[in-house]
């Protein structure tokens, strides 16, 4: 897992986990802490015994810059969160989020999606643009404080064939209207918020320390179902895993020890 800070990441729980379950004796996965301007010099040092990266904030977007092969994914949301090894030991850029969160919103019961509110305009609006294109999404209204960036997220959004709304954050207590609520923004942004949560909605909340958050309670407390960036984190991990080993993630095994691990916090 690069990236910083990573200090606070589970991801190491996840994967080590999933190592023993699978049997890889001889596999690791640790966190190391990368700024954007060391990507490079890191990626490049690194030996054949490296078999994929993780990468996190402040990573997503220069990682496309050290592979050399990139996934349509990845390309068309111009961000990767993950780096595997291709073919000839190349390194190839992949973007588990995006397919992370249909999962985990498909187990919540979210089949199709007519409209979808996002809070935020960073690297994850563009992996839940991804998921509202893939659930059938009409609309998705981007709030924001910045309408340059959620500009920077509409060339992705029209190769993905959505249409893309400007929404000042000022207003986001309107977002509960939406089918699907993809809250992006870091700890402690939305928890003054006050949303009249509409029957039917569901809240994916990709946070998961402090959990509850105050908006995730808010939802709960008005019987919205309420998806927690812990699914997130395991089943994006479940799509790494394989990418990394070849081998099928052992996803009881790493759920639970992801979720021992959170309770400990």
């Amino acid at each position: 897992m690069l990236g910083k800070p990573v200090a606070h990441s589970l991801s190491p729980v996840l994967h080590n986990a999933g190592y023993a379950a699978a049997g890889l004796t001889g596999w690791s996965y640790t966190a190391i802490e990368c700024a954007e301007a060391e990507l490079p010099a890191l990626v490049t040092g690194l030996g054949s015994e490296w078999a994929g990266l993780s990468l996190t904030m402040p990573l997503k977007q220069v990682a496309l810059s050290v592979a050399a092969e990139v996934s349509t994914v990845a390309a068309t949301l111009g961000a990767a969160n993950t780096l595997a090894r291709g073919s000839g030991g190349a390194w190839y850029a992949e973007n588990t989020d995006a397919p992370g969160m249909v999962d985990a919103l498909r187990g919540a019961g979210v089949s199709t999606v007519d409209t979808m509110a996002i809070l935020g305009a960073g690297g994850t609006a563009r992996a839940a643009l991804a998921a509202a294109a893939s659930l059938g999404a009409r609309l998705v209204n981007v709030y924001a404080r910045r309408a340059s960036a959620v500009d920077e997220l509409r060339p992705a959004a029209e190769r993905l064939g959505l249409r893309l709304s400007h929404v000042d954050f000022a207003s986001v207590a309107g977002c509960g209207s939406a089918d699907v609520v993809v809250s992006t923004v870091p700890r402690g942004v939305a928890d003054p918020l006050t949303v009249p949560w509409r029957p039917g909605c569901v809240l994916f909340d990709v946070l998961y320390d402090p959990w509850p958050t105050p908006l995730a309670a808010s939802a709960a407390a008005a019987g919205v179902p309420v998806v927690s960036g812990l699914e997130l984190l395991l089943a994006q991990a479940a799509h790494q895993f394989v990418l990394f080993t070849g081998v099928p993630a052992p996803v009881d095994a790493m759920r639970e020890a992801l979720f021992a691990a959170a309770a400990r916090r």
